[in-house]
């Protein structure tokens, strides 16, 4: 019986789920190194977490810095993962020069929409080797109220059709790459029929996307399961894919600002673990369109949620402690 449970708790992540979608993990230069065995044993994807982001790799008009990108593509490459691109334009980590006209001034639309394309040229034909899809734009509409796209310089600059041209851009550079929007608070009702209303426009339009990413940034009370459920059902009421491309749950709801904890309650660690099993269930009932879920890190001693947004707190929203053990919620994950 020992040996049985000891099997368990060591099956592979992606291994338990190689019949319905990859399992992912976004990583580091430092944690393709600290965690390589843990990566290597339980899952089949990796994200760059920073690394492909403009402001890493484009810092100047003239200058890439591909190094540290490079470094987690040739460790997706030599131990044979698969690699999501993340991500082309974003209103965040775009570095000023972008939208400058170099004279104190706003660049014009051809101005910003030619530094897009060559940025998207340049970085999606690197990796066209190696990363099947790319989130092309992350987090384009607004949280709440009427408004519907995000107010950013892209925006400002280009009009809504930015987000348009960064497809094409990214489906010319690399006609093979799977496509995907990428957007936070997915499931929240009013955000969700933002997403969906962005997404069928695109389409409507004839604009190469493919996918939507939900990043599925939850906690151990929300988003409910019903509002889960009802987001999945309608975006792929759309005939796109979808992928879960950033999970956690942390312990904490948004707004809650405690700071007395150094290790996580017991009745913390019981509902996270009743929550991801919850999660892969359904996951698993929508494999059909759901072709990958992605863990915003792989273990518990390295997480942005730490520190974040309470400064000085620990989080422990994954599947594997700090010591790279599984933990309750990885059992529940592999019995889902």
């Amino acid at each position: 019986m020992g040996e049985t449970n000891h099997a368990r708790s060591t099956e592979s992540l992606a291994e338990a789920f190689k019949d319905d979608f990859l399992i992912g993990a976004a990583v580091n230069s430092r944690t393709i190194v600290s965690q390589r065995d843990l990566l290597l044993r339980h899952y089949n994807s990796l994200t760059a977490e920073n690394e492909m982001k403009f402001e890493r790799l484009h810092p100047a008009e003239n200058t890439y810095t591909f190094e540290a990108a490079d470094e987690i593509a040739s460790f997706a490459r030599a131990n044979g993962f698969k690699l999501r691109g993340h991500t082309l334009v974003w209103h965040n980590q775009t570095p000023d020069w972008v939208f400058d006209d170099g004279k104190g001034g706003a660049a014009d639309r051809e101005t910003v929409l030619a530094r897009m394309k060559a940025h998207i040229d340049a970085v999606v034909t690197r990796y066209q080797d190696t990363v099947y899809c790319w989130d092309v734009v992350n987090e384009a509409v607004t949280d709440g109220g009427d408004e519907w796209l995000r107010p950013s310089k892209w925006l400002h600059t280009v009009g809504e059709d930015f987000i348009a041209q960064a497809f094409r851009f990214a489906h010319e550079a690399d006609p093979r790459a799977q496509l995907f929007y990428n957007d936070y608070n997915e499931c929240n009702p009013g955000k969700r029929e933002k997403i969906y209303r962005l997404v069928r426009s695109l389409l409507e339009q004839g604009v190469p996307v493919h996918g939507i990413g939900l990043q599925a940034h939850w906690n151990l009370l929300d988003p409910s399961l019903d509002d889960i459920r009802e987001a999945i059902e309608r975006y792929a009421s759309l005939g796109v894919k979808l992928q879960i491309t950033e999970m956690d749950v942390s312990m904490f709801a948004f707004d809650d600002r405690r700071t007395d904890l150094n290790d996580p309650t017991d009745e913390m660690l019981r509902l996270q673990e009743q929550r991801y099993g919850q999660f892969f269930r359904l996951f698993r009932e929508y494999k059909g369109v759901l072709t990958g879920v992605t863990f915003w890190g792989a273990a518990d001693d390295y997480t942005w949620l730490d520190y974040f947004p309470v400064r000085g707190r620990k989080n422990w929203p994954l599947l594997f402690d700090a010591r790279h053990e599984p933990k309750g919620a990885y059992r529940e994950v592999v019995k889902a």
